[in-house]
């Protein structure tokens, strides 16, 4: 991200920050262990190339305890199968074709993978958790949302 932020989108907009902010809270309640959310949302983040989204999602993945050498490789989690499980490899292939759908959108072949690993409410609180941190990353990317000091 180069330049300086261009606006708060919570100061300038907060009714507008609120809804999106109730999508969060609604992913946040929906039965989606954290790890693997915060695995899905750094995920999408480095497709999008955000930066102030992957300083505080890989900072929370660690705060749920996630492996610090699983988010180095995460960009390349199909390469190290290994390393994650099937519902996790399910669910970062859904974060990849959702926020790249234009490409291929969703198959029939991940959507069945991810029916064997998740109940149908856990489905769609995935789909809300990729749909959510593409809003927040092409929020902060647009508005050019800086890193937060961290001393």
């Amino acid at each position: 991200m180069s330049g300086k932020q261009r606006l708060s989108f919570e100061d300038v907009d907060p009714t507008a920050y609120k809804a999106v902010q109730g999508l969060e809270d609604c992913v946040r309640t929906g039965g989606i262990e954290p790890r693997l959310l915060e695995l899905v949302r750094v995920r999408a983040s480095q497709i999008n190339g955000c930066a102030s989204c992957l300083d505080m999602h890989n900072a929370d993945a660690r705060t749920h305890g996630e492996d610090q050498r699983r988010l180095d490789i995460l960009p390349a989690w199909r390469e190290a199968p290994g390393m994650f499980s099937l519902g996790e490899q399910a669910a970062l292939a859904l974060t990849e074709a959702l926020t790249s759908s234009a490409e291929e959108g969703v198959s029939d072949r991940l959507w069945d993978d991810l029916a064997r690993h998740f109940h149908k409410r856990q489905i769609v609180r995935l789909v809300l958790a990729v749909a959510t941190i593409n809003v927040w990353n092409r929020l902060a990317v647009s508005f050019r949302t800086q890193l937060p000091d961290r001393a």
